[in-house]
C-alpha cells in the first residue's frame, strides 16, 4: 500500500472529506468513549442565543474552546462537553416585538402573554441549524444532540432550587431603591449589565446651572441683608429639575455670595456657590470687579457682565435654608411637603465641577435618595398618586413625563425614546426646560456639555435611574469571599483577573434580580397582600404540594400540574408542564391562615440563568446529584468567552458558585478579545465591514482560518481580522507542510518505503537526523508547556517556526539528495523514518488548532483510518535532546541568514557561487563547532571555502561605538568625552570588556559591556556584518570560473522546471539539446558533469538551431533548450 499523493492543496475539500469521515465513524463519540474511566477534564460551554446569526468572532471564540478540549483528550483525559442555548431575555423579546410590530405595553392587551411567550419560544431556536452547521464546519466538537436549553422545565427547576437555597441563607431580599432602568426595554438592569463594554458612551447634552430662589427669612444672618439670593446648582439632566426636592452642600466647603446680573434677563441677582468655583462658573460672559460700585451693566449686548465677590462662609451655615420650588408647574410631594425644598449636607459634594451645590432629586439618583433619607427631617421624594392611587414619580416607565406636569406632560425625557413611527420634536425637553427657566430668571447658565452616559446594553438607548421595587441577591455580604477566591483562578490574561474582574468584585453591589418582562424564568416567590408572609418554591414537587393545599382551602379550583408525576424524571413527564409567566401568574398559594398568596410578577435576570448552567445542565439536585457533590463535573477546569463576560457570565458563575457551594465555578479561564476589521474598527453590518464566517470557511478552509486567528495574536488581545492573513497562513504554513508531505510520499513510493523496515537506532543516524529529532523533542516539550499554560498562540508559532525554518528550509533541503539519489540503504531508510516521525508528530501537536488537515495528514502517514484525535499526545525524550548539537546548527542558521542577507543586499543570487566566507571564533570549543558545520554553511550559502579566524586575528578588526540610549542618562554632560574614548578603544580593550563585562578607564570611568556596540571594520572587497554576537565577512568578488558555475546552476534550475512541467517522473533519464551560444558554451563544458548528474541527463549536446525549443532568460542571457525522455 502506497502513501497517498496529491496534485494540489485544497484545504476546503480536505475539511469536507474529513468531516464526512468523522460523522460516519462517530469520531467525537469515540474520543469520549475511548477515555472511559480516565480522569475528567471539565469544560463549560457558555450558551449563545440562537435567535441571531453567528459571526466570524464566534469562529474565534469556539476555536479557543475547542483547542484545549482536543488537547486534553490527547493527554488522556475524558472531556465531555455539552452544548447549550441561552433562550431567555431581552434580545429575544425585543426581536419578537419588532417582528410582531408591538411594544411592551401591548403585551397582555392586543396579544396575550401566552401567545407572546409562544412566539418567543419559536423565535429563540430559529437559527439553531445555522449555528449547528457553523459548529460542524469549523470543527468544534461539542455535544449538540443533547444540549442544555434554559427554557426547559428541568433547567428552570434547578434555577428555582438555587434561588430557594439563597433565600434560606438570607441572601435574597426585596428593596425599593433607585436602579438603572431601560425605558425602551421596560425593565431594570443589574450593575453588571450596566457595565458591559460599550454601554457608557460620550454624548453631548444641554446642561443648566439653575437659580434656586432663597426664602429670605430662612437665610443665615450673614445673608439676610441681600435681596434676591439664589443658590446655583448645575445639572447634566435638566429633565430631573421638576423632581427637585433638595439642594445638597458640603458642610466643610467654603461658599461665597456673588453680586452680578442674570445674563438672560439682565436682572440684578446675588448667587451662592463654592468659592473655589467662582472663576470657573463666572467665565466667558463675566468679568470680576474689585469694587461694588463698579457693578454696572452696560447697555451694549456685546459687553461682558461684571461680578463682585462678597463674604465667605461654610456650607454648614446654609443647612436648613429653604427655597422656592423651581418648576412652577410641578406638583408637591405626596407627603411631608413642608420638609422639601431645603438645603441639606452631604459628604459626597466636591468642588471638582459644577457649583459645589448639588441639585437633589431623590426619585432619580441613588446618592440623592440616600442623602435625602439621612436628612433630619427626611427630605420627601417627588412621588405623587396616580389615577390608581399608586405612588409614582413624575416620569412613567416608558420615559415620558406624567400629565401632572402640564406642557411637559406626555413628552419623552430623552429624544432617543421616540419610535420611528412617532414624530420626534426639534427641541428636546432639556432644551424646553432650559428656555422656560431662562424666561423665568431661573437659569444662570445654559450650555452644551460632553460627558459619558450609560446606554442599555441591548437597546442601545439611554437608561434612567428610576425608583423600582425589586428583589436582590445580597452579594455585598460575601464581597470579600468572592474577591479572595478569585485569586485561585488562573486568568488568561492575568491582568483581567487582577484588574478588570478583581476590581469589579472588590466593589460588587447587591444583584438586582428582578426583570419586568414576560419571557424568562419567573421568580418562584409568592407573598400575601400585606407582604408579611413569603414562600419561595424550590421544586415542582413543592409547587404541586402548595397548589394542592391551595385547592383544599378553596383558593384555587384545580391543580394545573395534576398530570405531572412527581419523582418521574423522564423527559416525557417534564414535557407536560410549562413553568413560564403565563402559567405561574394564575397560581395562587395559601398562607398560614389560608389567605391567598400571589406570585411576584417579575422574572429573574437572564444572567442568573446562564450562571446556573453548571448545575441546571444536569438537573441538579433532582438528578445527577453526584456530578456536583462529588466534583465530577464541578468546578470547570476550563472556560472561555469574550472579555465582555467579566461583567456577565464569568461574574454570575463566580457569584452563584461562591454563594451556594462556597466554591469557585472554574479553575482556568481565557477572556478572549474582540475580532475587529483589518483597520481596527468594530465589525458591523451597518459599516459594511462584517465578515461572513461561512464564506470564509468555504473559501480558505477551517484549518487556515483557525490557524490564522490563533497564531496572529494571543486570544486575549484584539484581533485585526484580515483575509489576506489567512491566505498567507494557507500558503506559508499549510503549503509548506503539504510540500514536505508531497516530497516524502513521492520518494517513499518510488523506493517502496512502507515504514515496516527495522527502526534505525537514533545513534546510528546522521548528524542532520539527530539534530532534527532533537529539535522535534524540544518542540514537543515547548508546545506541551504552552498548551498546559493556555497559550495556544505560542504553540502555533512554535510549530510554524519548526515546520518552516527547521523542517523545510533546513532538514528537507539539506537531505534532498539522500531521498532521490543512490541506493535504498540504511541512510535513506533513516531519512524516511526521521521525516515520517517529524510529520506525524507535527500532525498530532497541531491537531487541536487544525483538526481537519492534521487528521488527514496523520491518516495519510499512518495509512489507516484511525483519527489523530483518538491518539495520544507524544512524550518528549530528554535523551534525544542534544542542546550542543542544536546550538551548533542554530549557529549555522544564524551565519547563513547573515550571509544570505548580504547576498540580497549586494543583489547576488544564491545560485551564484562565491569564493569564501570568514567567520571569527572566540575559543577552541566554538572553533570545533564551526568546523563541524562548515560543510552545511558551504552548501547553504553556496561558497567554496570557509575560513575560521580567531578573535585576535588581524583580518577582522573589532571596533566599538557608544550605546547612547544607556550612556546618555549615565554620563550626562560627560557623554561627549566618554563617546570619544569608546570610539578609540583598541581590540584588546574591547576583548577585555567582552570577557570581564566591564573596563575601568582613565578618570575612573567604568564602561560596561551593555554600554557599547561591538562591530568589525569592513575589508576591501568583502562585506562584513554582525548581529546578536555573530560576525561574518563574505568575499563578493566573482571571477570567471565562479561566474560560469553560476550559469550552470541557473541552467540546471530551468531544466528541472522543464522536467516537472513535462510530467516526467523523478527517475526518468533525459537527453538535453542546447542551441549554440558562445556566451555559455565554456560555462557548460566546465560544468557538464554537474549539469548531467543533477538533471539525470545521459546526453548533452549543442545544436546549430532548435525548433520548438524552450527559451530561458537570466542575467541578460537568452538560451534555447530542448529536453527528451530517453526511451
Amino acid at each position: 500500500m502506497a502513501f497517498k499523493e496529491y496534485k494540489r492543496l485544497n484545504l476546503s475539500q480536505i475539511a469536507k472529506e474529513v468531516l464526512t469521515d468523522w460523522e460516519s465513524n462517530h469520531s467525537f463519540k469515540k474520543s469520549i468513549d475511548l477515555r472511559q474511566g480516565a480522569p475528567k477534564f471539565v469544560f463549560y460551554e457558555g450558551p449563545p442565543s440562537a435567535n441571531g446569526m453567528p459571526g466570524i468572532h464566534h469562529v474565534m471564540a469556539r476555536s479557543i474552546k475547542d483547542i484545549f478540549c482536543r488537547y486534553k483528550t490527547l493527554k488522556g483525559f475524558q472531556v465531555q462537553r455539552k452544548a447549550g442555548w441561552d433562550t431567555h431575555g431581552l434580545p429575544i423579546e425585543l426581536s419578537v416585538e419588532k417582528e410582531l410590530g408591538i411594544t411592551k405595553e401591548d403585551i397582555g392587551k392586543s396579544i396575550s402573554v401566552k401567545d407572546y411567550n409562544k412566539a418567543c419560544k419559536k423565535a429563540v431556536m430559529r437559527y439553531t441549524d445555522v449555528w449547528n452547521n457553523l459548529t460542524k464546519k469549523m470543527g468544534y466538537w461539542v455535544d449538540m444532540e443533547n444540549p442544555y436549553i434554559t427554557y426547559k422545565p428541568k433547567y428552570i427547576e434547578s434555577v428555582w432550587w438555587l434561588l430557594k437555597n439563597l433565600f434560606e441563607k438570607g441572601l435574597i431580599y426585596k428593596g425599593y431603591t433607585i436602579q438603572p432602568y431601560s425605558p425602551k426595554a421596560g425593565t431594570g438592569l443589574s450593575s453588571h449589565e450596566l457595565n458591559q463594554p460599550g454601554t457608557y458612551q460620550d454624548v453631548t447634552d444641554t446642561t443648566v446651572t439653575a437659580q434656586f430662589n432663597a426664602i429670605k427669612n430662612t437665610l443665615p444672618k450673614s445673608l439676610k441683608n441681600y435681596n434676591s439670593v439664589h443658590f446655583l446648582a448645575w445639572t447634566t439632566t435638566p429633565w430631573t429639575l421638576p423632581s427637585n426636592t433638595a439642594l445638597t452642600v458640603g458642610p466643610k466647603i467654603k461658599y461665597t455670595i456673588v453680586s452680578t446680573f442674570n445674563q438672560y434677563t439682565k436682572t440684578p441677582i446675588h448667587v451662592v456657590l463654592a468659592k473655589n468655583l467662582v472663576s470657573k462658573v463666572l467665565s466667558n460672559s463675566f468679568f470680576k470687579v474689585e469694587k461694588k460700585e463698579e457693578l454696572k451693566l452696560e447697555t451694549n449686548a456685546k459687553n461682558k457682565i461684571p461680578y463682585f465677590v462678597n463674604n465667605t462662609f461654610l456650607g454648614s451655615d446654609l443647612i436648613g435654608v429653604q427655597y422656592e420650588q423651581l418648576w412652577s408647574e410641578a406638583p408637591l410631594p405626596y407627603k411631608n411637603a413642608e420638609n422639601a425644598f431645603r438645603i441639606i449636607g452631604g459628604d459626597f459634594v466636591t468642588t471638582e465641577d459644577g457649583t459645589g451645590i448639588v441639585h437633589t432629586a431623590p426619585t432619580f439618583g441613588a446618592d440623592d435618595a440616600k442623602v435625602a433619607k439621612e436628612a433630619n427631617p427626611e427630605i420627601p421624594p417627588m412621588l405623587i398618586y396616580d389615577e390608581n392611587q399608586q405612588l409614582v414619580p413624575l416620569v412613567d416607565l416608558q420615559g415620558r413625563f406624567r400629565p401632572e406636569l402640564g406642557e411637559l406632560g406626555g413628552k419623552y425625557v430623552k429624544n432617543e425614546y421616540y419610535s420611528s413611527t412617532e414624530k420626534k420634536p426639534e427641541k428636546s425637553v432639556d432644551v424646553e426646560i432650559a428656555i422656560k427657566l431662562k424666561e423665568e430668571n431661573k437659569a444662570f447658565k445654559v450650555e452644551k456639555y460632553v460627558h459619558s452616559y450609560p446606554n442599555c446594553w441591548r437597546t442601545d438607548k439611554p437608561i434612567l435611574y428610576y425608583p423600582l421595587d425589586s428583589w436582590f441577591i445580597g452579594v455585598s455580604k460575601i464581597r470579600k469571599s468572592i474577591f479572595d477566591s478569585n485569586k485561585n483562578i488562573n486568568w488568561k490574561p492575568k491582568s483581567t483577573g487582577d484588574g478588570r474582574f478583581g476590581n469589579w468584585l472588590s466593589n460588587a453591589n447587591d444583584w438586582n434580580l428582578s426583570r419586568s418582562r414576560f419571557w424568562g424564568v419567573p421568580l418562584p416567590i409568592w407573598v400575601t397582600k400585606d407582604k408579611k408572609e413569603i414562600k419561595v418554591i424550590g421544586s415542582i414537587k413543592e409547587l404541586i404540594e402548595e397548589i394542592d393545599l391551595s385547592v383544599s382551602v378553596g383558593i384555587m379550583k384545580s391543580n394545573p400540574f395534576q398530570n405531572f408525576k412527581v419523582d418521574d424524571m423522564s423527559d416525557e413527564n417534564y414535557k407536560m408542564i410549562d413553568l413560564h409567566k403565563h402559567v405561574l401568574d394564575k397560581v395562587k398559594l395559601a398562607s398560614k391562615n389560608n389567605s391567598p398568596m400571589y406570585r411576584e410578577k417579575d422574572l429573574i435576570d437572564v444572567w442568573f440563568d446562564s450562571g446556573a448552567m453548571p448545575y441546571a445542565q444536569w438537573h441538579y439536585p433532582f438528578e445527577n446529584k453526584n456530578y456536583i457533590d462529588d466534583n465530577k463535573f464541578f468546578p470547570a477546569d476550563y472556560i472561555a468567552e469574550g472579555v465582555d463576560q467579566t461583567r456577565g457570565w464569568f461574574y454570575t458563575l463566580h457569584v452563584i458558585g461562591t454563594l451556594v457551594f462556597n466554591s469557585n465555578s472554574y479553575k482556568n479561564v481565557i477572556s478572549n478579545g474582540l475580532v475587529l476589521d483589518k483597520n481596527g474598527q468594530k465589525m458591523s453590518k451597518r459599516l459594511g465591514n462584517a465578515v461572513d464566517p461561512f464564506e470564509t470557511l468555504d473559501k480558505f478552509g477551517p484549518d487556515a482560518t483557525r490557524w490564522y486567528m490563533i497564531s496572529n495574536s494571543n486570544p486575549w488581545d484584539n484581533l485585526k481580522f484580515d483575509v489576506s492573513g489567512i491566505e498567507e497562513v494557507r500558503r506559508k504554513f499549510f503549503g509548506t507542510l503539504h510540500n514536505i508531505y508531497s516530497f516524502f510520499s513521492l520518494y517513499a513510493n518510488i523506493d517502496e518505503f512502507k515504514n515496516q523496515e527495522k527502526i534505525i537506532d537514533y545513534k546510528e543516524r546522521c548528524e542532520l537526523d539527530r539534530w532534527i529529532i532533537s529539535e522535534l523533542n524540544t518542540l514537543v516539550k515547548e508546545v506541551n508547556d504552552a498548551y498546559e499554560n493556555y497559550e495556544p498562540t505560542k504553540s502555533a508559532r512554535l510549530i510554524s517556526k519548526f515546520v518552516q525554518d527547521n523542517l523545510s528550509n533546513w532538514y528537507v533541503r539539506l537531505s534532498r539528495r539522500r531521498f532521490w539519489k543512490g541506493e535504498y540503504n540504511t541512510d535513506k531508510i533513516a531519512a524516511f523514518q526521521t521525516l515520517l516521525e517529524c510529520l506525524k508528530t507535527v500532525s498530532i501537536l497541531s491537531s487541536p488548532i487544525s483538526p481537519f488537515f492534521m487528521d488527514n495528514l496523520f491518516q495519510d502517514l499512518t495509512m489507516n483510518n484511525e483519527s489523530v484525535h483518538l491518539t495520544d499526545f507524544p512524550n518528549y525524550s530528554e535523551s534525544l535532546i542534544n542542546k550542543e548539537l542544536q546550538t551548533k546548527i542554530r549557529k549555522s542558521q544564524e551565519i547563513c541568514s547573515l550571509a544570505l542577507s548580504l547576498r540580497k543586499k549586494e543583489k547576488i543570487k544564491v545560485r551564484q557561487p562565491l569564493n569564501k566566507i570568514i567567520i571569527p571564533y572566540r575559543n577552541d570549543l566554538e572553533k570545533e563547532g564551526l568546523i563541524d558545520i562548515s560543510e552545511f554553511i558551504k552548501s547553504e550559502i553556496n561558497v567554496k571555502n570557509v575560513e575560521l579566524v580567531g578573535d585576535s586575528s588581524k583580518i577582522l578588526v573589532k571596533k566599538a561605538k557608544p550605546n547612547f540610549k544607556l550612556l546618555g542618562p549615565k554620563f550626562g554632560k560627560d557623554l561627549k568625552i566618554v563617546s570619544s574614548i569608546i570610539n578609540n578603544l583598541k581590540s584588546v580593550e574591547i576583548e577585555k570588556i567582552e570577557n570581564e563585562k566591564a573596563l575601568v578607564l582613565e578618570n575612573n570611568i567604568e564602561i560596561l559591556l551593555e554600554d557599547i556596540e561591538i562591530y568589525f571594520e569592513d575589508i576591501e572587497g568583502w562585506q562584513v556584518v554582525s548581529e546578536n554576537g555573530t560576525t561574518i565577512a563574505l568575499d563578493t568578488n566573482i571571477n570567471e570560473e565562479l561566474k560560469n558555475e553560476g550559469i550552470a546552476r541557473e541552467i540546471v534550475n530551468r531544466i528541472q522546471n522543464f522536467r516537472k512541467d513535462s510530467g516526467f517522473n523523478v527517475s526518468d533519464k533525459i537527453i538535453i539539446e542546447i542551441e549554440n551560444n558562445n556566451l555559455i558554451e565554456k560555462a557548460i563544458f566546465e560544468n557538464i558533469d554537474y549539469i548531467k548528474n543533477e538533471t539525470l541527463a545521459v546526453e548533452l549536446s549543442f545544436k546549430e538551431s532548435l525548433i520548438n525549443a524552450q527559451e530561458v532568460e537570466f542575467d541578460n542571457l537568452n538560451i534555447k533548450i530542448k529536453i527528451f525522455k530517453k526511451t
